[in-house]
């Protein structure tokens, strides 16, 4: 009776450990085939199908065109704003309905869902479906399992700019956005050159891609902008500079190049 017994409860523990190796293993195989991972995309309305300009990148106009309107929300991607601006290689898992390429976006905005790693524009969802009726279908089930991956961000005759923000006032208070950054990287750190004292100042993240500083330096102003991708973290130094004449809307090229 005890054999049998003992026979059982080894059957019923191998049963157990096998079922936890599936659980376990489950994950890796998400994550493994070609770096993509497992999760759920769904979309936010839009009368006009693009992003939205009020997103909380801070990207204003720019969040809501760029990359043709293909953008999405993500919530734990978004490593407290740094994520802003990274690109993604989102793709479906019904074979008769989905690319096999999917959708490429740009992370402009915050939102969180049921599960769920991007809420998308309409635009780019829609480029989720192999055609214009496998898309319509996939609007109708709100919300699909899909796969994802990092992408190099490419913008072709751009360098890296940055841009005065809307709520600048000159000469006491400068915040800026950057727009453009190419590659894999993240933006996670901006400092401002302080003459007078001979060394780099701290900028604060104010929200999403916004950086600002109180009292900035006057005359022409040096930037540099610490960089983390690619398993490295680095600064990069502006080619150009803010002017010393700088006023909200402002645009300036950075001639930095990334890829």
């Amino acid at each position: 009776m005890l054999d049998v017994l003992s026979f059982k409860m080894e059957i019923n523990f191998k049963h157990q450990l096998s079922l936890l190796c599936v659980i376990l293993l489950l994950p890796s195989l998400c994550t493994s085939q070609d770096s993509f991972t497992c999760s759920r995309a769904t979309y936010y309305g839009s009368p006009d199908c693009y992003g939205n300009p009020r997103g909380a990148c801070g990207f204003g106009e720019y969040g809501k065109t760029v990359n043709d309107g293909s953008v999405a929300g993500v919530s734990w991607l978004w490593r407290n704003g740094s994520g802003c601006g990274g690109c993604y290689q989102v793709r479906c898992k019904i074979a008769e309905l989905c690319d096999e390429n999917g959708a490429y976006v740009v992370v402009t905005d915050y939102g969180e869902g049921d599960r769920t790693d991007f809420i998308m524009s309409p635009r780019g969802y829609s480029r989720l479906g192999r055609n214009a009726d496998a898309s319509a279908q996939l609007f109708k089930y709100g919300v699909v399992d899909v796969e994802y991956r990092r992408v190099p961000c490419r913008y072709g005759g751009y360098n890296l700019l940055v841009k005065v923000h809307e709520h600048s006032r000159s000469p006491h208070y400068l915040a800026i956005l950057i727009l453009y950054l190419a590659g894999t990287y993240d933006v996670t750190a901006v400092e401002l050159w302080q003459e007078e004292c001979q060394e780099w100042r701290r900028m604060r993240r104010a929200f999403g891609t916004v950086f600002d500083a109180e009292n900035p330096p006057r005359g022409d102003i040096k930037l540099r902008f610490q960089l983390s991708g690619n398993a490295q973290q680095y600064w990069v130094q502006s080619k150009n500079v803010i002017s010393a004449d700088w006023e909200a809307g402002a645009v300036y090229d950075s001639q930095i190049q990334l890829g």
